[in-house]
């Protein structure tokens, strides 16, 4: 008998490593830790134990779901390099979802969502029903308040993970037998120009 799949999701993209594991339409676990630094050693350890809380081993998995920001240049590198390097070894599928999708899940659309960037600015980009989404942006908090139509953000959503996960499953169904092009890092900020303290991992193409 089919079996109802399983994803693990997570997301280190702001300053938090966060991960659920959905079975079907239901969440089975989830971890939330609030973290500044430190997601690249933590990640794999907070996998494990999310999987050995809920019963399953990796090989049980059927996808991974990876947050790819907009976000912490650092942060993001770190979860899709982890769910590119876990989808590989495992043979399952790793879909990405953007932190705006995610944030604008149960919104009615057509919808802003926005997400801080810091620095006066957000993340935003307009989430079209039925119709192709526009492209993600950075905008100034001037921007912004020119914006018509709703919007949410640009902190509503606390924890990424369980989101991602659903939009992950939904994403596999609807993709059947076509391959699933590997998450690549959502990168709409340059970079700051002092390097972080640790090198990110390396995002091959």
């Amino acid at each position: 008998m089919p079996h109802d799949p399983l994803i693990l999701a997570f997301d280190t993209s702001a300053a938090h490593c966060a991960a659920a594991l959905l079975s079907g339409e239901t969440i089975v676990a989830s971890r939330y830790e609030d973290m500044a630094r430190g997601q690249a050693e933590r990640l794999m350890p907070l996998l494990e134990d999310l999987l050995a809380e809920a019963a399953f081993s990796w090989t049980d998995l059927d996808a991974i779901g990876v947050g790819i920001g907009p976000g912490n240049f650092t942060g993001i590198r770190i979860s899709v390099a982890a769910a590119r390097g876990l989808a590989l070894s495992l043979d399952v599928p790793a879909i990405g979802v953007s932190s705006l999708d995610a944030q604008a899940f149960d919104a009615q659309r057509p919808v802003w969502s926005l997400i801080d960037a810091r620095r006066d600015h957000v993340y935003a980009q307009y989430l079209r029903d039925g119709a192709p989404d526009d492209a993600p942006m950075l905008l100034s908090s001037r921007e912004v308040a020119k914006l018509k139509g709703a919007r949410i953000g640009p902190n509503a959503m606390a924890d990424p993970a369980p989101t991602i996960a659903r939009i992950a499953a939904k994403r596999l169904a609807a993709a059947g037998p076509t391959p699933i092009p590997r998450p690549a890092p959502l990168y709409i900020r340059a970079a700051d120009a002092a390097p972080p303290r640790d090198p990110a991992p390396v995002i091959l193409p």
